[in-house]
């Protein structure tokens, strides 16, 4: 490990000296790149270099005790190097999590998909109530959300819904969302009180850059036909509706959600490079999966990951035996417990292969 942190420190004093470098300026795409892999680096290089100082204050306590001391002054050289060994334990646990590799699409934006499952009409009502849910987490963290399309089924539910939302951290705060999540409570139209079950699955994408994915324009298969909205109104009599088929993957979007085509168009393509691109990453992760067997992961879409009891006010998630009873705070958007302790479990997985 100190082999790894003192060519990463080296790497850092390169970036520092090629930043200082008036040419690069003239390069702004090079630029960026060299800006960002110093930020990448810098919080191990200064964690390494707390490691470094209290390793030396440690060695110098050490060397105290072989001088002529009386036993007062001994007993508090002994204190101080159990503090410094201490500090030196926590500071390696934090720097083997740093070393662990990121996930490279961690700082991008995302495209949320709900979708409802089994239960009909009250599992449509309850991804609306997942989209409320990650909607207000959003906004706790200041980021935007942008509704992209929607299917709506007229009482406050969707069939479907999917959403981008963008901001800092949003696809590695949200990556462990990916599943079945099951919602177990007395229906408003059910008048004998029974508890129903329905399922919602949710798809966390994050969002496909130019750099990522180059998609053809003969590769696709695009139609125009009129919106329509809830129960079959016509939204507008122009022909705005955009359906785009990915030819090669068989992958097919809507969009109505816009009065223009153009507009409906940009989001069904934005969509489409999304899940093209996830599809790609997909079938790569299916190669390692072995690799993946015990760690959280970012989700099998067929996997039941979390369940949200209403009667009993709780949310478990299954896939680390973690049971809060706040449903009503993380149905709020108070979602950080859940998705720190998702995380936790993750790096302790990979820390452990």
């Amino acid at each position: 490990m100190l082999e790894k942190l003192d060519f990463i420190e080296k790497k850092y004093d390169e970036l520092n000296n090629r930043i200082m470098d008036p040419n690069l300026v003239n390069d702004i795409q090079e630029y960026q790149n060299v800006m960002k892999e110093h930020a990448e680096v810098e919080p191990i290089v200064m964690k390494y270099k707390e490691y470094t100082n209290i390793n030396d204050e440690l060695e110098g306590a050490k060397e105290m005790l072989y001088d002529k001391l009386d036993d007062e002054m001994k007993e508090m050289v002994r204190e101080e190097i159990k503090e410094l060994e201490s500090s030196l334990e926590n500071i390696e646990e934090e720097l083997k999590v740093l070393l662990i590799p990121k996930d490279p699409n961690d700082h991008k934006n995302v495209i949320v998909e709900i979708r409802a499952g089994a239960g009909g009409d009250e599992a449509a009502l309850f991804a609306g109530v997942l989209f409320r849910m990650y909607s207000r987490y959003g906004e706790r963290n200041n980021w935007v959300i942008e509704v992209m399309s929607t299917n709506e089924i007229g009482i406050g539910g969707y069939k479907e819904v999917v959403f981008m939302i963008k901001g800092k951290g949003a696809y590695s705060r949200l990556k462990y969302e990916s599943g079945v999540h099951r919602v177990q409570r007395v229906p408003e139209t059910e008048s004998s009180g029974r508890i129903h079950t329905s399922t919602v699955t949710v798809a966390v994408l994050p969002e496909a850059e130019d750099v990522d994915i180059d998609i053809q324009e003969k590769d696709l298969k695009i139609d125009v036909y009129r919106s329509s909205g809830a129960g079959g109104q016509h939204v507008n009599t122009a022909d705005s509706a955009v359906r785009i088929t990915h030819l090669p993957t068989g992958i097919v979007v809507a969009c109505q959600d816009e009065r223009s085509q153009i507009k409906n168009r940009e989001k069904a393509m934005k969509i489409l490079k999304t899940r093209v691109y996830d599809e790609v990453q997909r079938e790569q992760a299916a190669e390692i999966a072995q690799d993946r067997k015990g760690q959280v992961g970012t989700g099998d879409r067929s996997e039941r990951i979390r369940t949200y009891n209403y009667h009993q006010g709780r949310v478990t998630d299954h896939r680390i035996n973690l049971t809060l009873h706040k449903l009503e705070n993380i149905l709020d958007g108070d979602l950080d417990e859940l998705i720190d302790a998702l995380t936790t479990t993750d790096q302790a997985e990979k820390l452990r292969q």
